[in-house]
């Protein structure tokens, strides 16, 4: 087992460079006086791919050797990582593989498709896609491209951290959306190097939240997936975890959890307040802090927005209901497919 350090994340900004953006650290007005505290927003919702996964992808795809890059990548994915890894090996030239569960809503394969990946959807979980991602490897010969369990993809996402530290260096909490834990792990290590009184919030959803129930569990654990307006937080930890679950619990000072009608809430208020399109995922640092449980946080928060690939129907459901107006549906919980 590889010890990522600091120095893994710094390689990582210099390698990601060319592909993935620095992203904009922007002072939210309305959040801050809502909260009598400064609350600046990571904008990952800017990417291009539409998701902070493409940092992750981009590290592991650039660091392969020439003959696994001949043979070409798989990976699994509830959506965003499987498209990051579509773009960057189209970049490359590479075969892309993604394996997704039939609970993927339909906007999200489609994403992968225009960019020229293979998409195969098999089980009706995360962990069920990843078991036909293994055998495909196997068959195939593939190079299996981790959505999160992996150094170089939780040094990948830690570049975040690098910026907030840059960007805000009064930081002293970050509130980071839950869900394997590559996100969270990067940033933490980041964080918690440069300062451990930093403090590193994960938020996640009520509906199957894996990794809070692992970190409850002391271990990690299997639970069963369900429809969530946060899907891309949704699938296992997986129970051979390595990397993401001790990096969470030794580095993750707390995890909150927050309602389907509060990440509704989140995404309208991002769209209402701020003029930014967010997806559920991105939406559960928003959610917590209007929800009114900002207890966690200190004087000079960051909230990464980590995507913006929302179904514009699912956006349109949760205006029209915060709107008042009919005929339009209030089924904002279960995505389209």
């Amino acid at each position: 087992m590889k010890d990522i350090t600091l120095k893994d994340i710094f390689e990582a900004r210099g390698r990601i460079a060319s592909i993935a953006l620095k992203t904009p650290l922007m002072l939210s007005e309305v959040l801050s006086e809502r909260t009598g505290k400064d609350i600046y927003l990571k904008l990952e919702n800017l990417q291009t791919t539409g998701s902070f996964k493409v940092r992750g992808a981009a590290n592991a795809l650039l660091s392969l050797s020439p003959d696994q890059k001949k043979r070409g990548v798989i990976t699994f994915s509830t959506g965003n990582h499987g498209r990051a890894v579509a773009f960057v090996a189209r970049s490359l030239g590479l075969r892309a593989v993604i394996c997704l569960s039939n609970r993927v809503p339909q906007y999200r394969l489609d994403a992968m498709r225009k960019l020229g990946a293979e998409v195969v959807q098999h089980g009706e979980s995360q962990d069920e896609a990843y078991d036909h991602a293994l055998e495909l490897q196997q068959e195939q010969g593939l190079t299996m491209i981790q959505a999160f369990d992996d150094p170089l993809i939780i040094a990948g996402q830690g570049t975040i951290g690098l910026e907030i530290l840059e960007d805000f260096p009064r930081v002293d909490t970050v509130v980071v959306p839950l869900s394997g834990g590559g996100l969270i792990a990067g940033i933490a290590l980041a964080m918690k190097t440069a300062d451990p009184k930093v403090r590193v919030v994960g938020v996640s959803m009520e509906v199957a939240p894996a990794m809070y129930h692992s970190i409850q569990a002391a271990k990690p654990v299997e639970i069963e997936e369900k429809d969530s307006l946060a899907d891309a937080l949704l699938g296992g930890i997986g129970l051979d975890n390595q990397y993401t679950f001790p990096l969470v619990q030794k580095l993750v000072d707390d995890i909150i959890l927050v309602t389907e009608d509060e990440i509704a809430d989140g995404i309208f208020f991002a769209f209402e307040q701020q003029r930014l399109v967010i997806e559920g995922a991105a939406a559960v640092g928003v959610a917590m802090l209007i929800g009114g449980k900002d207890n966690a946080i200190g004087r000079h928060t960051a909230v990464v927005l980590s995507g913006s690939n929302v179904d514009t129907a699912i956006l349109s459901r949760i205006a029209a209901k915060r709107y008042g107006i009919s005929g339009i549906g209030d089924d904002f919980h279960r995505p389209k497919r």
